[in-house]
């Protein structure tokens, strides 16, 4: 024997359907963050090794303040390198997030380093400015 739909099932259904359709795109939501990276003056990134990272200054334990990095080798025939970062979304709240550059030659050296804050749904630039010894 079946028992009829009554009126509460199917109003739970419909609030459950319209709490999934609301939470999807929310948890979808990339968190991404791209931007490009110049050199001062708008010249040529030199040839090398650039590391983009996430950092955040107000966390005291130096393993847990960079969040995510990435590699990317300079040809050195670039005025403009693209990356993309993925970022936790933990790390998205903080006011003092930024994203740091650094340009490493082939022997390990610093050639250049820039940052920048990071504002949450628009792209991210980096300038790079050289490093003096």
């Amino acid at each position: 024997m079946k028992r009829p739909t009554d009126r509460r099932t199917i109003l739970m259904t419909f609030g459950a359907a319209a709490v999934a359709a609301v939470a999807a795109p929310i948890a979808a939501q990339p968190t991404d963050i791209r931007g490009a990276v110049t050199f001062e003056g708008g010249a040529v990134v030199p040839k090398g090794h650039l590391e983009i990272y996430l950092e955040d200054p107000a966390i005291q334990d130096s393993a847990r303040r960079r969040a995510t990095k990435t590699r990317i080798s300079s040809d050195g025939g670039s005025k403009t390198i693209n990356f993309s970062l993925s970022a936790p979304a933990s790390s998205m709240a903080s006011p003092t997030l930024r994203i740091v550059a650094r340009l490493e030659r082939a022997d390990g050296w610093l050639v250049a380093r820039g940052s920048t804050k990071v504002k949450a749904g628009s792209p991210v630039y980096v300038t790079l400015n050289t490093v003096m010894y």
